[in-house]
């Protein structure tokens, strides 16, 4: 007999999840999953990814585009 009740207060919380808002906190669920704020990582990002293209472009300027290279060494004629 006290399934019923159970299963009514299952139902009562199931709809009160689903139709109410929750009044999350976002700016607290940040702190405490430790994410830190996402301009400043991608400010981070993107210096890390200038260098890297500075540092590639040296390679490329002293290898060349390796056009003359392909043909050579895939055994095509």
């Amino acid at each position: 007999m006290g399934r019923g009740r159970a299963k009514a207060k299952q139902v009562k919380v199931a709809r009160q999840l689903k139709y109410n808002s929750g009044g999350t906190d976002l700016e607290r669920l940040r702190d405490e999953l430790g994410v830190g704020d996402s301009v400043h990582e991608d400010d981070d990002a993107d210096d890390l990814n200038d260098e890297l293209a500075d540092r590639y472009a040296d390679y490329a300027d002293d290898y060349g585009t390796g056009d003359d290279d392909d043909d050579r060494t895939s055994g095509r004629k």
